[in-house]
């Protein structure tokens, strides 16, 4: 008899879910069991446009194979750079906030793991004490008294994936928020490195210009003697002159120090500091020298290499399962409650078995007559996935252009660099025959003052293109997504002598486990470029190789299938 009531509950339980699925039609009753008993479509990562090779893919300088990027920036071998990329990495504000977005996004996943077990359990107690009135029923006036205390629980069943879909939506979350930590990394060592060569730019412009102005002085006392009316050779024009040449000199000198001075206070910016002057813990040192040629792989790599790239995708992730949760309401709530209760008149009989009351047994709460208001958050949430599907391949396409950027200014100023460094050296070669020229009475002095004004121009042009050269290879770096690496391996401790916050990944809190996926497609390999074919939202997923990862102090992690 209980074998067939279990066999007619269980008989009766597919019939209510088929006549749901049935009624609703949103999913098929195959595609439900397919995914996992989850309403809603499961995920796939989109394909992306990739170029299938660099544009200055046939340059001796560029080579295909893939370097370890974790630390480009050593490849200047400047002392004071590693140390400033070092000290920004422990002390950067920015990198900080994006450390405890990461801790946000985990609390959120734990918040929608838990909603899967009973949403409501709590414990309630009271005591009433009641008089009652004698007036109404002609009688005496009596006293009563209640003690009460109990358990209630109210369970709403998964049953079609509401809660599960909510825990991939955050997962997914959560990544996206670890690839946006990695992003800004990427950011911040770019921003520190070019910050840098800037001020090393500015710092020999107005090398080359204190020279020039030596000279110039020169070249004014000269003038000035020979304009003296004892001697008669140059004029008043002549002395004006060179004044003039001097005194533009002079105030480019201004100029370049404003520069000089507003990288400096970026780099302070960077590192989480007040703005204060760096000169002496910076030193003298020439404009970091980049190598000839640089490693960048394909433009395949970008796909698993780049953050922000992860974090499109990751995005893109976590709005699907958000279609399945929308899609979860079309269908009735199936929940378990259940009270246990304890009354008594008198408090030594509030735990004796005959004052135990309760109720447990399942019900439903079926939406229904909603005008609308259900189809349409469907499609609201399709149409932000499809959104986000395509500012995913946009960043794929970003991505791509930041590198093809990169490469043709560090090519091309490499070249622009040999043929200014002749042009200065043949300028200053013609200066020198002028002035020896115009010191003999050869040549007049406009001559000569042309001649000062294009070395100033040449010489500082030359140190222009020399920090072009360096910040084309730190665009390419960061184009290519490196850097972010630092996390895993890390970069030394923090300077004991600074009194500054932790990072937020040092936390004194215990350190759980975060999943972190890279792209991946149907075998579990890295996935590789993809003819670009129409998405569709209804995809299908398969993450469940992505590996583990902990977010403590510098540890290493192994990607494993």
């Amino acid at each position: 008899m209980c074998t067939q009531n279990l066999r007619k509950i269980g008989l009766q339980g597919i019939l209510l879910i088929a006549l749901a699925m049935g009624c609703c039609g949103c999913t098929p009753l195959t595609e439900y069991v397919q995914n996992g008993f989850k309403v809603g479509p499961n995920y796939r990562t989109p394909n992306a446009a990739v170029a299938p090779n660099w544009i200055d893919a046939t340059d001796k300088r560029v080579r295909t194979d893939s370097d370890d990027l974790s630390k480009w920036w050593t490849v200047f071998n400047d002392p004071v750079l590693n140390d400033l990329v070092c000290n920004a990495y422990h002390q950067n504000l920015t990198l900080k906030e994006a450390g405890y977005r990461v801790l946000q996004a985990r609390a959120q996943l734990g918040i929608s793991i838990g909603e899967i077990f009973p949403q409501s359990q709590s414990m309630t107690g009271d005591f009433f004490r009641e008089a009652s009135s004698g007036a109404t029923g002609g009688g005496a006036q009596r006293f009563s008294s209640r003690w009460d205390y109990g358990f209630t629980l109210a369970w709403e069943l998964d049953f079609w994936g509401k809660f599960r879909r909510a825990v991939e939506s955050n997962r997914a979350s959560l990544q996206a928020s670890v690839a946006d930590y990695d992003d800004v990394l990427v950011t911040l060592l770019s921003d520190v490195a070019t910050a840098y060569v800037q001020y090393r730019t500015a710092e020999e412009r107005i090398r080359y210009a204190t020279e020039n102005v030596k000279i110039q002085t020169m070249v004014l006392d000269i003038t000035k003697a020979k304009a003296d009316p004892k001697v008669g050779i140059a004029t008043k024009l002549d002395v004006d002159q060179a004044e003039s040449t001097l005194y533009a000199t002079q105030a480019g000198i201004s100029e370049l120090e404003i520069t000089r001075r507003t990288a400096n206070n970026q780099l302070c910016i960077l590192l989480g500091i007040p703005p204060e002057q760096l000169e002496a813990k910076l030193g003298k040192a020439p404009i970091p020298i980049a190598p000839p040629d640089v490693a960048v792989g394909i433009p395949a790599d970008l796909l698993r290499r780049r953050p922000d790239v992860r974090r499109a995708e990751r995005m893109a992730a976590a709005q699907c399962a958000q279609i399945g949760v929308a899609v979860s309401d079309f269908y009735p709530h199936i929940s378990i409650d259940g009270t246990i209760d304890y009354q008594a008149a008198r408090f030594k009989d509030l735990f004796n078995s005959k004052a135990l009351s309760g109720s447990v047994g399942p019900s439903f709460r079926w939406d229904i007559l909603q005008y609308g208001r259900l189809l349409n958050n469907v499609r609201l949430q399709d149409a932000t996935f499809l959104e986000l599907v395509e500012a995913y391949k946009q960043s794929v396409l970003n991505a791509n252009e930041e590198v093809e950027n990169g490469l043709v200014t560090f090519l091309k100023a490499q070249e622009r660099y040999k043929w200014q460094k002749k042009s200065v050296d043949s300028g200053q070669a013609a200066l020198d025959t002028v002035r020896e020229q115009w010191k003999a009475g050869k040549v007049d002095f406009t001559r000569v003052a042309q001649l000062l004004q294009n070395q100033v121009v040449l010489e500082d042009t030359l140190a222009q293109v020399q920090g072009e050269i360096a910040t084309g290879l730190i665009s390419v770096y960061t184009g290519l997504g490196g850097g972010w690496e630092l996390r895993l391996t890390g970069c030394g401790e923090p300077p004991l002598a600074e009194p500054l916050l932790p990072a937020p990944y040092w936390l004194e809190a215990p350190r759980p486990w975060v999943k972190i996926s890279p792209p991946v497609n149907s075998t579990g390999q890295p996935a590789a470029a993809e003819p670009v074919m129409p998405v569709s939202h209804w995809l299908e997923c398969d993450d469940a190789r992505a590996p583990w990862v902990k977010l403590g102090p510098p540890v290493k992690a192994s990607w494993s299938q």
